[in-house]
């Protein structure tokens, strides 16, 4: 039973994250993306803060120790981004830096058109091996509860959506401008979700010790993401009419989450 609701879940997540993507990218949402960027922050958020790290600290692991990996998380993740710009900036050559917008150092909106069809296809690499990750964090949060395993599939659908837009435009460049080729190529990576589920679900099986520390490690990854990457694209001065709709869009976000996981625990 918890395995076919972790196949659900990264299923949902994966592949529900690129169509959705899709549609706000290709689409008349187009407009809406600011909104779900705070949508998105607010799920991480709450997802974290409210679910994932209450549930480690319920374990006998002692704070110091689970305190101690939230640290390491954040800095790993801190670091990756490091990495991937680095690699994202000489890939490009100088004079074609791009701004700091999510985990992979791409924008959603400004892509060079003389993309190669290698950045494409690098692009599509890093995103298969981040979605794998995605697969085994999720799978650790349906070990623990499957409550929390709902909460964190759709944390991790929402979250993947402006990463997925991002991808979309680079491949869609990349692929003479075919937008159907684009999707098929994000939609295969966004299922390798359901391999790193399958994955999780035996690895964590094996080290059930070890669940709360797995959980600490996905909350980390939440909140890096929120803080690092999706809040500073709402931190540029707006009217007062749009900073007042992003900060309901964050709190409807944390809502969203608290109900969900609501209606989750009384089921």
């Amino acid at each position: 039973m918890t395995l076919i609701a972790i196949l659900l879940g990264t299923l949902t997540a994966g592949i529900g994250s690129v169509w959705l993507a899709a549609a706000l990218s290709f689409g008349v949402l187009a407009r809406y993306t600011q909104h779900m960027l705070s949508l998105a922050a607010g799920a991480l958020l709450a997802t974290a803060f409210m679910h994932l790290l209450p549930e480690a600290f319920e374990s006998l692991v002692s704070p110091q120790q689970l305190f101690a990996a939230l640290l390491v998380g954040l800095v790993f993740f801190f670091l990756l981004d490091k990495a991937e710009l680095w690699h994202h900036g000489h890939e490009h050559g100088a004079g074609h830096g791009h701004p700091h917008n999510d985990l992979h150092g791409h924008t959603h909106d400004h892509h060079h058109a003389e993309e190669s069809k290698s950045g494409g296809w690098a692009v599509l690499a890093g995103d298969s091996v981040h979605c794998f990750g995605d697969g085994i964090l999720i799978a650790s949060a349906f070990m623990a509860d499957m409550r929390l395993g709902i909460v964190a599939s759709l944390a991790v659908l929402a979250h993947e959506v402006p990463h997925h837009m991002g991808d979309l435009v680079v491949l869609r460049q990349s692929s003479n401008n075919n937008r159907r080729t684009a999707l098929i190529k994000v939609t295969l990576a966004g299922a390798v979700t359901a391999l790193g589920g399958v994955l999780g679900y035996a690895l964590v099986d094996q080290l059930y010790n070890f669940l709360p520390f797995f959980l600490v490690i996905a909350a980390s990854s939440f909140v890096y993401v929120a803080l690092a990457d999706l809040i500073p694209q709402l931190q540029k001065r707006a009217a007062a009419g749009e900073t007042a709709a992003q900060i309901a869009w964050l709190l409807a976000g944390i809502g969203l989450v608290t109900l969900i996981s609501g209606l989750a625990h009384g089921s």
